[in-house]
């Protein structure tokens, strides 16, 4: 495709969200989205074009339609065609309901998850980065997992300088071991699940605290996030089996759409209307646009001590207080 660069949608730590605009006969063509970040910094972006061709086609995932590169004042991008998503993303949705989504529709959201993930997980991968930013809302409500850069394969060896994933919606095993298998993924579900519920982050942490602090909680004895009193007994149980903390134990994507909160039994689409109850805002420590890359984006570095299991308990402990620590490649709306 022929195309000149559009507004600009989103940005993350590594990469620019663009309409993509074609030369010629632009009515033919539904709109898409060009993610973009310079060619000798694009390891993220082609990690997702390969994982997103690995992945095939599925309702619940993100469309891809090729890449290129292009040469732009002087400098070279490399860019990856993707669906384009009107409504924005979960994170989105929320603060449009005005800080909550009501239950049939969060059964409907969690069961799209479900089934996406379900079929990552039996293409052999793993996202490690799911949070309700990185879930895309389309026009007609229905919704689809992106950002898929920092996903892998399901038991593939990871440099022990390298760590993925948000903190806020990290799991014990890879908060203790930096491991991130298809369980990683559920308990991050069900932090997704209960932000959707509360509009509110599963751990509630005082702002100012330290990143040490939240995870030593994860990581560390049998804490677990706190689940919505306003919920069902189906909804409480549906994230009680995604917040158990031996990962071996923990409920699969395949398990978890037989659920009763999720079963199709349960779960009927259709477009939820919603007045607004109230003005809300993500606090400042939750969630923030990463312009310029962070040294606590934990998926690019991560100091070795740190992910010795021993010395990541040692570092938890101390009263060091990173800057930018809740910070990802997620994306900030700039619609």
């Amino acid at each position: 495709m022929d195309w000149v660069r559009g507004d600009a949608v989103g940005r993350g730590s590594f990469a620019t969200v663009s309409l993509a605009i074609p030369k010629t006969h632009p009515g033919r063509f539904p709109l898409t989205a060009v993610k973009s970040s310079e060619a000798n910094t694009s390891r993220w972006l082609k990690n997702e074009k390969h994982v997103l061709d690995r992945l095939g086609s599925c309702p619940r995932i993100v469309r891809c339609f090729g890449h290129d590169y292009t040469l732009e004042n002087g400098v070279e991008f490399y860019n990856l065609f993707l669906e384009y998503a009107a409504a924005g993303t979960l994170a989105d949705e929320v603060k449009r309901r005005g800080g909550r989504i009501a239950e049939p529709a969060v059964r409907h959201h969690a069961r799209s998850i479900v089934e996406g993930l379900n079929h990552v997980h039996q293409k052999g991968f793993v996202h490690c980065d799911v949070k309700l930013q990185n879930i895309l809302v389309f026009e007609d409500g229905e919704i689809k997992i992106a950002d898929f850069g920092l996903a892998k394969e399901a038991g593939e060896e990871q440099s022990r300088s390298e760590c993925r994933g948000t903190p806020m919606f990290m799991s014990p095993e890879q908060v203790i071991a930096g491991e991130c298998g298809p369980a990683a993924d559920i308990w991050a579900l069900g932090c997704a699940v209960v932000e959707m519920v509360t509009g509110k982050p599963a751990w509630q942490v005082e702002k100012g605290s330290s990143m040490w602090s939240l995870l030593l909680r994860i990581g560390a004895g049998e804490e677990v996030p706190g689940i919505p009193e306003n919920l069902s007994d189906e909804g409480k149980d549906f994230i009680g089996k995604c917040f158990i903390k031996d990962p071996r134990k923990r409920w699969s994507a395949e398990m978890l759409l037989a659920h009763p909160f999720v079963s199709e039994d349960t779960v009927s689409f259709k477009h939820f209307h919603e007045s607004p109850r109230s003005h809300f805002e993500f606090p400042d420590w939750v969630s923030s646009a990463t312009e310029s890359q962070s040294p606590w984006n934990f998926h690019e570095s991560c100091l070795d001590s740190l992910c010795s299991p021993e010395n990541r308990l040692r570092r938890l402990v101390t009263v060091q207080t990173p800057a930018g620590w809740s910070e990802s490649d997620g994306w900030s709306s700039v619609r």
